[in-house]
């Protein structure tokens, strides 16, 4: 088994550090627990055999089936409002003791009700949408349509960049993890280098990432026949944030070559960037829009891409044509996500709360020399963990060894790319509790300076 493979993308479940972990796992339910699941669950990275066994999740974190309290920031990002929140559950119920489910031949009031508030939030023409049960649904769905409305079968999507799991979204993604063993992918994908001013291969300055918009022109020229870009506004898992003058140039680069832009947006909107949807940090808009995880309130798997009204042209193709398309439950929690962020003005204080992690993680990098590199923006913040500062070469053992001394101190995140350390909390979580993750950050860090002197 190929581990350095493995390390591409999240903390893996077959290394040393997840041995150690599993050794002082003690308390006997959970053990038993622990054994089933292994038991009668397919085995896959990064997931079977699991980690722990959870009991309850409220807010801002979860507690474990032996009593361990962890902050989650991770949640696999559909914990935008916190887990169980208690107004999202209210309006789900209701609307179960009314309509439950609805036949894709028939709409419903709360389907329709959500579609025209997409409309309302979006920019310029951006009204006609297509729900699904998942993010990565949705993606397939405005793959599709971009052949329909473009005529075009090709697109260019970025290496290491991740869209979903199925045989569609793995192709146009760029991580080698849910790729290996797979055999030919769907053909007419180009992988171009992300935007980067950490280990860029372009330059490392801002004004370099003018030299990636350029290439993906020079891409677009070459290969002829291109009719979508799809590409994440901001890169969730090892949180790359391209500059604004890289998305005005590339908004520009497929206007004049007639190709779609796609923004999946499905782990970073609703509010995660301070924004309600990142392409709104760079004055920029897309052309079709993929949304999902926490757009059903963290209960209800909900997704949706949302395109332009000139793109209505697909009458005679079955783009989705899912089972739960137009779910009145998906909808009314979709719904109830969005109302809750305005009413309790989230955007504002995401914002606030970006502003003082900026500050708090570059404290931790002035301290610790294994702290190569911090990026963000609201709470969506990256620490990029380098065994050298002056060569960046990636300490993905030291990320494992981070990682897990953190969860032993109640703090929960992913590892990404084998040596960013992702942190993304719940938008509703208190200042408290953020000043609590970097004090057990600080302290995990700290333990392992004094190991390694």
């Amino acid at each position: 088994m190929n581990k350095s493979l493995l390390l591409t993308e999240g903390d893996i479940n077959i290394s040393d550090e997840r041995r150690k972990w599993d050794e002082k796992i003690t308390d006997p339910q959970t053990l038993q627990i622990l054994e089933n699941d292994a038991r009668y669950f397919l085995h896959q990275s990064m997931s079977t055999p699991c980690l722990d066994v959870l009991k309850t999740s409220k807010g801002s974190g979860m507690e474990t089936l032996s009593g361990r309290y962890l902050l989650d920031f991770h949640g696999n990002n559909v914990h935008q409002l916190g887990h169980g929140n208690d107004y999202i559950i209210s309006q789900i119920f209701e609307q179960m003791q009314q309509l439950s489910f609805s036949p894709r031949r028939y709409t419903n009031q709360p389907a329709v009700a959500f579609a025209r508030k997409l409309a309302e939030l979006m920019p310029g023409d951006l009204n006609r949408s297509l729900f699904a049960p998942g993010g990565t649904s949705v993606i397939g769905i405005a793959l599709k349509l971009a052949r329909v409305v473009t005529g075009k079968h090709k697109i260019v999507s970025h290496w290491d960049s991740f869209h979903g799991a199925s045989l569609d979204a793995i192709s146009a993604g760029g991580e080698s993890v849910f790729k290996k063993y797979m055999g030919p992918m769907m053909p007419g994908v180009i992988c171009i280098p992300p935007p980067t001013t950490y280990r860029g291969i372009f330059g490392e300055t801002e004004d370099d990432q003018l030299n990636y918009a350029d290439f993906l022109e020079y891409v677009i020229k070459k290969e002829g026949d291109v009719g979508a870009f799809l590409v994440e506004t901001i890169r969730n898992t090892d949180v790359q944030i391209p500059t604004k003058a890289y998305w005005q140039r590339v908004r520009e680069i497929c206007r004049n070559h007639g190709v779609l832009l796609i923004l999946d947006e499905i782990p970073i909107a609703l509010g995660r960037t301070g924004k309600m949807f990142a392409f709104e940090n760079f004055g920029i808009e897309p052309d079709i829009l993929c949304l999902g995880k926490g757009l059903g309130g963290g209960i209800i798997p909900f997704a949706a891409m949302i395109a332009r009204d000139s793109y209505n042209v697909a009458g005679d193709v079955s783009l989705g044509h899912y089972t739960h398309e137009k779910s009145p439950l998906g909808s009314v929690a979709a719904l109830a996500t969005i109302n809750y962020i305005e009413k309790e003005d989230l955007l504002q204080k995401v914002f606030d709360d970006g502003i003082w992690m900026q500050t708090e993680l570059n404290k931790l990098k002035e301290r610790f020399p294994l702290i190569g590199d911090i990026r963000g923006l609201g709470l969506l913040w990256g620490i990029e963990l380098v065994k050298d500062r002056a060569t960046k070469e990636k300490a993905t053992n030291e990320a494992e060894q981070i990682m897990y001394g953190c969860m032993h101190h109640g703090l929960s995140f992913k590892v990404s790319q084998g040596n960013v350390l992702q942190l993304s909390p719940a938008l509703t979580i208190s200042r408290e509790d953020l000043h609590t993750a970097i004090s057990v950050l600080s302290e995990v860090f700290e333990i392992h300076a004094r190991q390694i002197n």
